[in-house]
Parts: C-alpha cells; sequence; structure tokens
C-alpha cells in the first residue's frame, strides 16, 4: 500500500539524535553553547525529540572510546533548558551505562530512554527497560549492527524487548550497510510480532538513509531517526532536513516546520561541525564491511600509524564482524595485516 495515497496522513514520529550520534564526528567535544543552540533551533522547529548525549551513550566516556568535553549532567541540564516543547531524549548501552545513570537522566529531565543491545542479545536489556519504566520515562528498545541478523531473528529479539518493557523497538543501521529491501524486509517481520511503534535508524554509507527511511516508513516503521545535514558517525545519518521534505511531498505529516527545521540545520551546520559529513571511499567501504560507522576515525589513525591501507582494515574488521566496544580490535587486526604484508 502506498502509504501518501492510503487515505491517511500517518503520523511519522523523527527522532532527532543531532546532539548524540552527531558527538563521533567530533570527538564527542560538543560544548554548552554548542548544544544549547542547536537545541533550541530544534524545538523551534517542532522537532519531537531531541537525544543528547555521549555518541556511545550514557556513561560511555573513557580512555577506550573518547572522552566526552562534559559530563552527561551537563549536557543534559543544558539542552532540557533549551526545550521548551520537544522532548528530551538519552541512549544508554548496558556495558557502558549502569541503572544509575538512567536516574540521573530522568532526573535531569529525559522523556525518551533508548535502551541498546547487540542485535542478537535483547535479553541483556530485561533490567534496565524495567528500570526506566519504574522512573516513569517513555522505554524504547533498539537493535545495534542489525544487518548481521535475519529478519526473522530481528522480529524474535524485539519481540523480547516489548515483552521486556520497551513501548517502541526497532533497528539500528549501525554500519550504512542496508538496501531498501534489506530494510523493508525487516521492518515488515518486525512490525508483524509487535503491537508498539517501530524504529528505523539509518546511516548513510551507501547514499541510501533516507530512501533507506522511506522504505522502512512503507513497511510499517513509524519513528525515524535523523539527523541535522546528516551528523553523525562516519559518513552521517539519515539527514533530517531532507528527509522532512521528502516526506512533505509524499503527503506525510511529521509536525516539523520545513523552514523552520531548515534553519535548526543550518545551525548545525554553522556551530556543530567543522565539515558536513560525506561519503569518502573509507565510508563507503566501511559500508560494504559491515563496520560500525564509529570506527572511521580510529580506522584512520591506527592505518597510518601502522602503515597499512585503512580499506583493507575495514575488510579486514567485517570479516570478524567486528563491533562498537571492540575499538581495542583495530589495533590488533592492524598489525596482523601488517605481519601478512
Amino acid at each position: 500500500m502506498d502509504i501518501a495515497t492510503s487515505g491517511q496522513r500517518p503520523q511519522v514520529l523523527i527522532h532527532d539524535p543531532t546532539l548524540r550520534d552527531g558527538h563521533h564526528a567530533v570527538g564527542h567535544q560538543l560544548d554548552s553553547d554548542q548544544l544549547h543552540a542547536y537545541a533550541e533551533a530544534a524545538n523551534a522547529a517542532g522537532v519531537p525529540v531531541v537525544e543528547v548525549g555521549h555518541g556511545n551513550g550514557l556513561g560511555a566516556s573513557s580512555l577506550q572510546i573518547g572522552r566526552a568535553k562534559l559530563p552527561d549532567a551537563s549536557m543534559l541540564k543544558v539542552v532540557r533548558e533549551a526545550l521548551t516543547d520537544s522532548r528530551m531524549g538519552v541512549f544508554m548501552a548496558p556495558g557502558w551505562g549502569t541503572a544509575d545513570d538512567l536516574r540521573t537522566a530522568v532526573t535531569h529531565g529525559a522523556d525518551v530512554v533508548r535502551i541498546a543491545a547487540h542485535c542478537t542479545e535483547a535479553d541483556v536489556t530485561e533490567r534496565h527497560l524495567g528500570v526506566v519504566r519504574e522512573l516513569g520515562a517513555e522505554a524504547q528498545g533498539v537493535l545495534l549492527m542489525s544487518h548481521m541478523a535475519s529478519p526473522g531473528k530481528l522480529a524474535e529479539q524485539c519481540a523480547l524487548l516489548a515483552e521486556f518493557g520497551a513501548q517502541a523497538v526497532g533497528i539500528m543501521d549501525s554500519a550504512g550497510h542496508y538496501l531498501p529491501a534489506d530494510v523493508a524486509e525487516r521492518v515488515h517481520a518486525i512490525v508483524e510480532v509487535v503491537d508498539v511503534p517501530v524504529i528505523f535508524h539509518g546511516h548513510n554509507n551507501l547514499s541510501l538513509a533516507v530512501t533507506n527511511s522511506i522504505a522502512a516508513i512503507e513497511a510499517g516503521a513509524r519513528i525515524i531517526d535523523a539527523t541535522a545535514r546528516g551528523f553523525g558517525a562516519g559518513a552521517g545519518n539519515t539527514q533530517l532536513e531532507v528527509l522532512v521534505a521528502v516526506l512533505e511531498r509524499r503527503g506525510i505529516d511529521t509536525g516539523i516546520g520545513l523552514r523552520e527545521v531548515l534553519h535548526a540545520a543550518d545551525v548545525a551546520e554553522a556551530r556543530l561541525m567543522k565539515t558536513q559529513p560525506v561519503i569518502d571511499s573509507v565510508s563507503l567501504v566501511s559500508g560494504l564491511a559491515g563496520v560500525f560507522s564509529g570506527f572511521k576515525k580510529p580506522v584512520l589513525e591506527i592505518a597510518r600509524r601502522e602503515g597499512v591501507d585503512p580499506l583493507d582494515l575495514f575488510f579486514a574488521l567485517g570479516e570478524r564482524q567486528v563491533v562498537a566496544g571492540q575499538e581495542d580490535l583495530i589495533a590488533d587486526v592492524a598489525q596482523q595485516l601488517k605481519g601478512a604484508r
């Protein structure tokens, strides 16, 4: 069914992680003024949910994956003050964040809390989803690196997330690996087994993030992630202002003002980023190899240090099916490539 001509104007909820996923692109170094400026602009545009935090979520600031310029509580306070209408979202992966981090986030005004797990490990979210529900915030569950699991497996795992208390569930194309048919098949499988809204989060490594997001909507997803100018890890995310414009053309109501979101994107480009995300050779290969987009910077640094081709390094990491949190393996794999050469 074509959702643009089905006789209804379905509400698609846009979830904006510019101030969280975008942190990957700048080494997690956004300051208070930058956070406030963008949050204020997104709020004025009517963006429903503005997500904030370290790129890897609550509690993730560390030497291993990068220390944030500000502690979680400071980021939350600044953004909360700027959001008079938009809800504030946060993201947490068990193992980096804890129940105490969740309590701190909700105390500082987080309305929507996403608990993330690797695509085959939904069972690790049960306790934390329960904590979020007890705290009175909206609990969501998302599966990372979802291209590494079959549609049936993802549906099974999303059903578990819903059983554990998630009020919305979905998949993240963490590596920017999907084609539209891949997305449609997976989202459809999930929609068939859950009674809560389904989420899709795209990355643009193959220049398909907006197209994949439309495919997700056509398959039944009702919460779509997008960031201003695509600001995010690697080649960036689904581009917010483009998505809003495309959905407006399709007759799909998001509740976001087009002129206002274009202004918010201008603010993001001027205030948050040194350069707008591009699909360079390394980002493209990251998507092809199915490697987490946030590995781009450390892969480039380690490849240069070890004297190996970063493209070879990405393909080798893909063969080993590395995931976020295994950044320490990048150096090991680079040294293996160097020794083999």
